[in-house]
């Protein structure tokens, strides 16, 4: 280095191109969420129809712009995971531990919503009739789970056939996300194992998955809109008529994720030499946007930004870990709310559960999780669970009037969950940037991930260090 004083860095924001001041994005979404629940409630207590099929209408729009891109986004995204592991030490030590963590955060949860349920009794204190509950169309078994592992065609693409209003019949195509993930992991190992030859193909999916990363991207733009539809028209569909019977279960559904998120987690965190205030710094937008998005797939692009940008994990590492929790680690949908779920359905019917059944839930929670990425979300979950109590399936149906009010803490607590873990295994393996990691503010760590938004998509490995230093 010369003896001249050297020139200030400039920080990005700076270079070439200077931006107005604008408000912080979790400023934008909380704005959007006030909108929307004074909208929903014009649109409920004025009776505005319109208003409400509008703020449906929206809402709808923005979480199919989000499913679009799931099916390229999470195949692309597990085959460059894999074949990241080459450029990992210790890849499978990594991996095993990344599953055990998964496990052992999952068993804290499903037992706080055990405990919860136990102590409030949601279902005795409910007021609903179930003599004319039917049971689901649908069921989630471990049958179902073990056929669902097995790839029917490339895509995981399913077509199901329902009976209109009118007597005819519609076809609507689905994909099933952990064919998706199967599919995935087989072609990335076939990838490490073909080893050079296969770098021409690593390299096509890599810009595949930027270019559709960056599609994820621009949607998540467009959350402070979404927001607003979405809290508007649960409002305006979901007033207290409905939450009303079921209120103490669907607070126990919050304040089980509450304590996972501010007792289990920061615990969690802290026993690995973590701060949890720096964590929920660094991963609040992604926590933000999943509790108004409800999808932790539509999460993905952002999860792994705050993991990498903000954490200070490793992206060869993170780029593993966090597609695969994205599809299998769901604290909130696949241990508390199960938990909670079996509980007050026992107690609507009727039915006393003991010891062996409780134990039987913490199962079904830490092995079954991956069936809600497989089927349909935490109803399949539900349903797993109940069939393999033994309870009437016929709950089912009572809990899921109130179910998009309850699955935003859920998706918030899921994805929370899918960012600590990968955090807590780069602590202890040398993969993580502790400097990035007690960098973070609430401003701060926002504003990082805007200035860094032009920047090589992070799902994405980076074989050179691209963040930008700020120094004095």
């Amino acid at each position: 280095m010369s003896s001249t004083t050297p020139d200030p860095v400039v920080p990005a924001s700076a270079s070439g191109r200077d931006r107005r001041p604008r408000l912080p994005f979790w400023a934008q979404v909380f704005i959007g969420l006030a909108a929307g629940v004074v909208l929903g409630f014009l649109a409920r207590q004025l009776d505005q129809a319109w208003l409400a099929e509008t703020l449906k209408t929206v809402g709808g729009i923005f979480v199919q712009l989000l499913k679009v891109i799931v099916v390229p986004l999470v195949l692309t995204a597990i085959i460059v995971s894999i074949a990241n592991l080459r450029q990992v030490t210790n890849a499978a030590r990594l991996a095993g531990e990344t599953l055990v963590w998964f496990a052992v955060t999952a068993a804290a949860s499903v037992v706080v919503g055990i405990t919860v349920g136990l102590v409030t009794n949601p279902g005795a204190n409910a007021t609903l009739d179930t003599a004319a509950c039917e049971a689901p169309s649908s069921t989630g078994s471990w049958l179902d789970f073990l056929t669902s592992i097995v790839p029917s065609n490339f895509l995981g693409l399913e077509v199901s056939t329902s009976a209109e209003d009118g007597g005819s019949l519609s076809s609507s195509p689905s994909f099933n996300i952990l064919q998706l993930v199967i599919l995935g992991i087989a072609i990335g190992a076939a990838a490490l194992a073909v080893g050079a030859k296969a770098e021409p193909f690593v390299d096509l999916t890599r810009s595949a998955l930027e270019i559709f990363s960056k599609l994820v991207w621009w949607v998540i733009k467009l959350s402070p809109v979404g927001t607003a539809a979405l809290i508007g028209s649960a409002v305006a569909n979901y007033g207290w008529d409905l939450l009303g019977p079921l209120a103490i279960f669907t607070a126990d559904v919050y304040i089980g994720c509450a304590i996972v998120l501010l007792v289990i987690y920061p615990v969690v965190a802290r026993a690995n030499g973590l701060s949890p205030v720096k964590f929920f710094a660094g991963a609040w937008p992604a926590i933000q946007f999943a509790f108004v998005s409800r999808s932790s797939i539509g999460t993905l692009p952002l999860t792994q930004r705050v993991v990498t940008h903000n954490l200070g994990v490793s992206r060869d590492y993170a780029s593993f870990a966090v597609p695969i929790g994205a599809t299998t680690k769901m604290d909130g949908c696949a241990a508390i709310y199960p938990a909670l779920a079996a509980i007050t359905v026992a107690q609507l019917f009727g039915v006393d559960l003991g010891v062996t059944d409780y134990l039987l839930i913490a199962f079904v929670s830490i092995v079954g999780s991956a069936a809600t990425a497989g089927l349909t979300g935490a109803v399949v979950m539900l349903t797993l669970t109940l069939s393999t109590l033994g309870l009437p399936l016929e709950g089912v149906g009572l809990l899921l009037a109130i179910d998009p009010i309850i699955d935003m803490i859920r998706t918030a607590t899921n994805v929370a969950g899918q960012a600590l873990v990968p955090a807590i295994v780069a602590k202890r393996n040398g993969l993580l940037d502790q400097d990035v990691y007690d960098s973070n503010t609430f401003r701060g760590a926002d504003a990082r991930l805007e200035l860094d938004e032009d920047e090589a998509t992070p799902l994405a490995p980076a074989h050179e260090d691209t963040r930008v230093a700020v120094s004095a």
